[in-house]
């Protein structure tokens, strides 16, 4: 059983960091919170499939002598990808929060919605 579990050390992490990024995009009402919980679940999908793509004993698939086992390059260079999307989308994310910021001064969740519905209920009112 010592065996086994070392070998799953690195699942074991990427399900605790999805955990705990979900658990902050659900719990937290402020917007900057939420993109650092999405950016947390984030690294642990990278870190889980990572894991999956190296092979036990595996080398770069660089043909060479006496080489037998190698790990597949592809999930290496699908996460370069996902993270530069992931900047990406984290850059855009905060930028449409300044944009909250500025339309509603505040980022908290509960206090936006106050806001609206207190604006839908002006125009009701009139």
């Amino acid at each position: 059983m010592s065996d086994v579990f070392p070998g799953l050390l690195n699942y074991w992490i990427a399900i605790v960091l999805m955990m705990v990024g979900f658990y902050i995009v659900i719990a937290q009402g402020n917007l900057i919170k939420k993109i650092v919980g999405l950016n947390i679940f984030q690294v642990a999908v990278f870190v889980f499939y990572i894991s999956m793509g190296k092979v036990k004993g595996g080398t770069a698939p660089i043909l060479g002598e006496g080489i037998d086992v190698y790990s597949n390059p592809l999930p290496h260079f699908l996460i370069l990808t996902a993270i530069v999307v992931g900047v990406a989308t984290t850059s855009l994310a905060l930028a449409l929060i300044v944009r909250i910021n500025t339309s509603f001064g505040t980022i908290e969740e509960d206090e936006i919605l106050e806001l609206e519905h207190a604006d839908d209920a002006k125009e009701e009112t009139s």
